[in-house]
């Protein structure tokens, strides 16, 4: 009986290991350093969903969604993070990029000023200075922005800065406006108070489906099986942080040293809020509508040109997603 006990532990180890060794590695670059919006990812490794279902993923940090493209692109990692209005506007230069599930229904672009500097709008950026980082997604589409609102989008000098060190330029003035993602406006509202000057970009008319998982065209014509996994469980994983995201948040920030969880609890409460819309609500979670997708290529194309247009259809697909998979209700508490 030991034996055959021993002989069935060592062949489960045996199995174990094989199914390890079997699982397919996959590098996922993220938009940016790990943070609240991040958490389903870091959660399902944890629960070793990632593995269960064979694949290998190993999360690396990004330095913005135009970077994060650009590496995808060029074959550096198999998936990664990324805007999506920037991925149409680089495939029309001849990137090879196709959006698998999208992360953020609505644009999470934000600027951010000091009321007590005088400006009041966009229109008064006109001659000032904007800092953000170089590979910063808003740099990309910042000219659609301009344009909407009538100002020539070379009439603003682009400052080189670290995403942490936005707030402390702001406040000393070396620049006069920031961009960030509305999924951190609470560090902002804490910061400047009363005097933080603030705009939503789909609040202007620039609204194109923000951040979506993204994965370079070659490889997923010949990965189409290992791409289908890893977009399932990322899906339950959105949707089960949704409901409860207290276990996600905490795998989050055991993960990553420097976290604090309250304030990764209420970037995550932010993103959520990005996440829901009709689609994602009735459709399914990650859902790129069509409709949608066919404006948003306009919106590029007429405020930034294609350098070479293409069908819009050819940059997602959503065959990946569980229809039986839809945002649920969620009741963020006041925040800002």
């Amino acid at each position: 009986m030991k034996i055959w006990k021993l002989a069935l532990a060592a062949g489960a180890g045996l199995a174990l290991s094989a199914s390890t060794a079997s699982a397919e590695k996959l590098t996922f670059t993220l938009n940016w350093v790990a943070g609240g919006d991040h958490a389903p990812y870091f959660y399902a490794q944890k629960m070793g969903w990632y593995k269960d279902a064979g694949v290998d993923v190993t999360f690396e940090t990004g330095r913005g969604s135009a970077a994060s493209a650009q590496k995808v692109a060029a074959g550096a990692s198999q998936l990664g993070l990324s805007d999506m209005a920037g991925v149409l506007l680089f495939r029309g230069k001849g990137l090879d990029l196709v959006g698998l599930m999208n992360v953020y229904a609505n644009s999470p672009q934000g600027l951010y000023w000091l009321k007590s500097s005088g400006i009041k709008s966009v229109k008064d950026l006109a001659g000032k200075k904007i800092g953000n980082p170089a590979g910063d997604g808003a740099r990309t589409m910042w000219p659609a922005l301009a344009k909407k609102v009538g100002i020539d989008p070379n009439s603003v000098t682009w400052v080189n800065i670290d995403a942490n060190a936005k707030l402390g330029a702001l406040k000393a003035h070396t620049i006069d406006a920031t961009t960030s993602f509305f999924n951190i406006h609470h560090v902002f509202a804490r910061e400047l108070g009363s005097d933080m000057g603030f705009l939503a970009w789909k609040d202007d008319g620039v609204n194109p489906y923000g951040n979506s998982i993204i994965a370079n065209g070659a490889w997923l014509k010949g990965n189409r099986d290992q791409a289908a996994k890893f977009i399932k469980v990322t899906q339950k994983a959105f949707h089960d942080c949704a409901v409860t995201p207290e276990p996600c948040v905490k795998a989050l920030v055991e993960a990553n040293s420097g976290l604090l969880y309250d304030n990764e609890l209420t970037n995550w409460h932010l993103v959520s809020i990005l996440m829901n819309d009709e689609t994602s609500r009735t459709v399914a979670l990650g859902w790129h509508d069509d409709k949608r997708m066919a404006d948003d290529y306009k919106l590029v194309d007429e405020y930034l040109h294609m350098e070479k247009p293409y069908d819009i259809k050819t940059a997602y697909t959503n065959e990946f997603l569980d229809k039986n998979v839809k945002m649920p209700p969620i009741h963020p508490p006041k925040l800002y």
